[in-house]
């Protein structure tokens, strides 16, 4: 018998090649009438240029648009209140989050607080989230973290920590998936985002706490797409096909684990790109092996589903095996040493994984900071 579940996601997808172009067109349903536009990105995706068609386009249908392209990888606080502040500024009526992972959140945590009608500070955890937002449009540019389709944003506090917030007020108007925007992504990127993608559809498969049968479904179908596509994707960054592809899955397995959400591997990458400015997915990327193995014990009919959905080879062990094979195959780095992490650095960062209460009771395995220790030592 199935357990009660609910299943929340984004009320308007529209995956298209070459809609960015056409912006002010296919988001004007979202936009509800709004005129005054925050633009929120960073500057590799304005200096790429890849924003200029979809600003051409709003400004010529006659909408005000403000440009805010601060934003960095791990974005913290004071970036989140700088933007505030400009889109205050400016009378913005609407946010428009075009980029990676990090503009995305950013763009979200940005709207909540335009209103000025709740502190970050009461944001974090859990539907915290009781501010007013305009109108929010999430258009992403990797294919990887899924945000523009989660209720999720992760934001640096301090000086290396991240904290997240996961509120239904997050969750976009409307989500626009143009795969020409992902054709220039180089090649170890492209492996970082898409191996990011694959381990939110692992973690929401395996989640011990709301597993459900629509998360499920989509994670399934998520590894399907990002598991034919990433080398190809990888190797050939002009293939259309793949990057739609890669996109299509990353945002599946975005719904995925906004419902179902993420554990052990992410909780054990946040150290990594909080002290020491690893990319998020690289940082899944490496530290995803020894959870698995870790997790194997208790997750092995799950992880064998999944093996068994991709023509692996039977069980956890076709899974491991093939995630290692991926990232050999793709030339990322495998070590904490070879980011510069050292035997000195584990006793800190398990504390920070051990603390973290809104991810670890999501692994199906319990992790004790011994155990933590041992599996970042695994891949000193």
């Amino acid at each position: 018998m199935t357990s009660a579940f609910t299943f929340t996601t984004v009320p308007k997808i529209l995956f298209e090649t070459g809609s960015s172009a056409r912006l002010a067109e296919t988001a004007a349903p979202a936009l509800k009438g709004a005129r005054r536009i925050l633009f929120v990105t960073d500057a590799g995706v304005r200096g790429a240029g890849l924003a200029d068609s979809a600003l051409a386009g709003l400004k010529a249908a006659g909408l005000d648009v403000l440009v805010y392209d601060k934003v960095v990888a791990d974005p913290p606080e004071e970036t989140v209140f700088d933007a505030v502040k400009a889109g205050q500024d400016f009378g913005a009526e609407a946010v428009i989050g075009f980029g990676g992972g990090s503009p995305m959140d950013t763009a979200k945590v940005v709207a909540v607080l335009l209103s000025g009608e709740q502190p970050l500070t009461e944001m974090y955890g859990v539907q915290q989230v009781r501010a007013n937002r305009p109108p929010l449009i999430l258009l992403p540019t990797t294919a990887g973290t899924g945000s523009e389709v989660t209720n999720v944003a992760v934001l640096t506090t301090g000086a290396t920590s991240k904290r997240g917030i996961a509120a239904d007020p997050l969750y976009a108007d409307m989500a626009i998936l143009d795969a020409d925007l992902t054709l220039g992504l180089p090649r170890h990127p492209t492996a970082y985002t898409g191996i990011d993608a694959m381990v939110h559809a692992i973690e929401a498969y395996t989640n011990r706490r709301a597993k459900n049968p629509v998360s499920d479904a989509l994670a399934l179908t998520a590894l399907k797409k990002l598991h034919r596509s990433i080398l190809r994707a990888c190797e050939d960054g002009s293939d259309v096909e793949a990057r739609g592809d890669m996109l299509l899955g990353a945002m599946l397995a975005g719904q995925a684990f906004s419902n179902s959400p993420c554990a052990g591997v992410h909780a054990m990458a946040y150290p990594l790109g909080g002290i020491f400015h690893v990319p998020h997915g690289l940082s899944n990327a490496v530290v995803l092996p020894p959870v698995l193995r870790y997790n194997a014990p208790v997750a092995e009919a799950q992880y064998g589903e999944i093996s068994t959905h991709l023509g692996l080879k039977p069980g956890s062990a076709g899974l491991i095996d093939e995630m290692d094979r991926i990232a050999e195959a793709v030339g990322i780095e495998r070590r904490l040493s070879e980011l510069g992490i050292s035997h000195n650095d584990v006793p800190a960062m398990a504390e920070d994984v051990a603390a973290n209460d809104r991810l670890l009771p999501n692994n199906p395995r319990e992790m004790t900071y011994d155990a933590i220790v041992e599996m970042y030592e695994a891949i000193l």
